[in-house]
């Protein structure tokens, strides 16, 4: 029984070894992308939706953001900056 138990234990650290030597190796990254190519296809196609679906949403605001900043800008009535502000703004706003 104590044996048993022993043998157990030595083969939980080599498990363990194992796996820390595939992670550290990043073998396992390599056994996926020389498994299945429709897997391989179907992660970078959704990655990449993802990635551009976030650089829009990312762009979208920082120019509202942009946007309402030049305007309250325009409302500070700086001489020379306020003008080419304004007419910035009335461009945006036109294209939209």
């Amino acid at each position: 029984m104590w044996l048993k138990k022993k043998k157990i234990n030595i083969l939980e650290k080599s498990i363990e070894n194992l796996s820390n030597i595939l992670q550290q190796g990043n073998y396992i990254e390599w056994a996926y992308l020389i498994g299945s190519k429709k897997e391989i296809i179907k992660r970078n196609l959704l990655a990449g939706i993802s990635r551009g679906v976030g650089i829009g949403i990312g762009v979208t605001i920082i120019t509202a953001l942009l946007v309402i900043l030049l305007q309250k800008i325009v409302t500070l009535n700086i001489p020379v900056i306020g003008e080419y502000i304004a007419d910035i703004v009335e461009i945006v706003e036109r294209s939209r």
